[in-house]
């Protein structure tokens, strides 16, 4: 049995993950309060036909959060358990509240406060499950589309045909680089497209931008090398027991020379490792 426990800043994604597990076919279930897993899970494992579960814990049980550590410690020694940790800066929290009209958990356990306050009590409360995480993701420069490809790439089954699930991110680094990468690739350093005036309006997923990218000598040679580092770690990767790889790779704003890489690192995975990997232009828009 496999179980999910999500849990973050309220605001960073967490229904979003919840929803995206239950998708892909897991039990899900919101608002457990931490003292009742280890009763829900052992109900839970006689049942012969759920084998993945997803568990939402947030700041609303600010009453058990205390032993929270040590609990799921506990839980760790007696179940396949990964605690998936959402977060965001502070600023895009505020956007995001500011722009659904929704009040703060927090207001409601600590009464009339600011939002810049309830934002920072609250990280501060739950940092004691952010200490116990085993993934921590800034969903600062995640759509929720884009959020719900990344969880369904990491925790979904992998296809028959596939022995691994692989994310490609492209990304802007003057947006920030996303933190859940497990490869990380720069790409500043080829000519870019953006200094082009017939090109600057155009995506990297525009043939004609996608060709300039291309042509380049230092391009040719740096898809070599990526490629071949591609061929050597995959079967590493797989032998190892990995259901997932995330690989980022970065231009300056995101938008010409690293999702034209993507593409064409996409493609190369998918024709010679038989594997369609899962592309997030995170800044391409």
């Amino acid at each position: 049995m496999r179980v999910v426990i999500v849990s973050g800043l309220s605001g960073a994604g967490k229904t979003i993950a919840l929803r995206a597990l239950e998708d892909i076919g897991y039990f899900c279930i919101d608002n457990l309060p931490i003292t009742l897993i280890e009763p829900f899970l052992s109900t839970i494992k006689t049942k012969q036909d759920i084998e993945k579960i997803g568990i939402g814990v947030d700041i609303r049980e600010k009453e058990f959060l205390s032993d929270a550590y040590n609990i799921l410690s506990f839980l760790k020694g007696q179940y396949r358990i990964e605690i998936l940790f959402l977060e965001a800066e502070k600023d895009v929290m505020l956007r995001r509240y500011k722009e659904t009209r929704r009040p703060h958990p927090m207001l409601s356990i600590r009464g009339e406060m600011s939002m810049e306050a309830a934002v920072e009590e609250e990280r501060m409360l739950l940092s004691v499950i952010r200490d116990a995480a085993d993934k921590i993701i800034d969903t600062s420069n995640y759509t929720p589309h884009q959020l719900r490809c990344l969880i369904t790439s990491m925790y979904g089954n992998v296809v028959e045909t596939q022995a691994i699930n692989i994310s490609l991110i492209s990304f802007g680094y003057k947006f920030g680089v996303p933190q859940n990468v497990d490869l990380l690739f720069d790409v500043r350093f080829l000519p870019n497209p953006y200094f082009i005036p017939e090109l600057k309006p155009l995506k990297g997923t525009d043939s004609v931008v996608y060709d300039f990218v291309m042509k380049n000598n230092e391009t040719k040679e740096f898809l070599g090398h990526i490629t071949r580092l591609i061929d050597f770690l995959l079967p590493h990767y797989i032998r190892e027991g990995r259901t997932y790889l995330v690989m980022g790779i970065g231009c300056t704003g995101g938008r010409h020379r690293s999702p034209a890489i993507v593409e064409d690192v996409s493609k190369y995975i998918k024709e010679k490792h038989g594997i369609k990997p899962n592309v997030i232009h995170r800044d391409m828009e």
